[in-house]
């Protein structure tokens, strides 16, 4: 059964602060059994070297590919050093929002759903390996900006060829 859980994208201050932890334990609670999906499906897809194809498929079974992209892309954040993770992967990093949630002591509380129970060159190949397969799903969503653009240009279209049916008319 895959997991629908929203994500929450404040910090634990933030949500107590709100009356919303319960949303936010759900959603930490989420995360972190989509980081022990992942490093399951690595474990059970690595052999000869190669991570199979199926790896990806395993994991989205469980859980949408936001949860799944907000994950990865935490775990790259808190190994921004390595280099076993690829300099395209940190920057794709980079452009997904994570919600900075410190704990009082300023311990990091996202490091909890970080994967790290396998290598960070198969990380790597991971991410990379979803970033392939759901880019086809994620370019046929049409982005709203795109849609207000395409129907302010037909609007206008429509506009122009008015004025000119009115002018040849006259």
């Amino acid at each position: 059964m895959k997991d629908t859980t929203p994500i929450y994208f404040h910090s634990a201050t933030y949500a107590y602060e709100h009356g919303e932890l319960d949303q936010y334990h759900a959603s930490h609670k989420a995360n972190i059994a989509c980081r022990e999906a992942i490093e399951q499906a690595i474990a059970d897809n690595y052999r000869d070297n190669r991570l199979g194809t199926a790896c990806v498929q395993q994991v989205l079974q469980k859980f949408d590919p936001e949860r799944i992209f907000y994950v990865l892309a935490n775990t790259v954040r808190q190994k921004d050093y390595d280099g076993r993770i690829s300099r395209d992967n940190k920057a794709w990093a980079q452009t997904v929002p994570v919600c900075e949630d410190k704990d009082g002591f300023g311990y990091d509380r996202n490091v909890c759903f970080a994967v790290d129970r396998c290598n960070p060159g198969l990380t790597d190949l991971f991410l990379s390996q979803a970033r392939r397969e759901c880019a086809p799903a994620q370019e046929q969503k049409p982005s709203v900006r795109d849609s207000l653009n395409k129907n302010a240009g037909q609007q206008a279209a429509h506009s122009n060829k008015t004025k000119v049916n009115k002018e040849q008319a006259r």
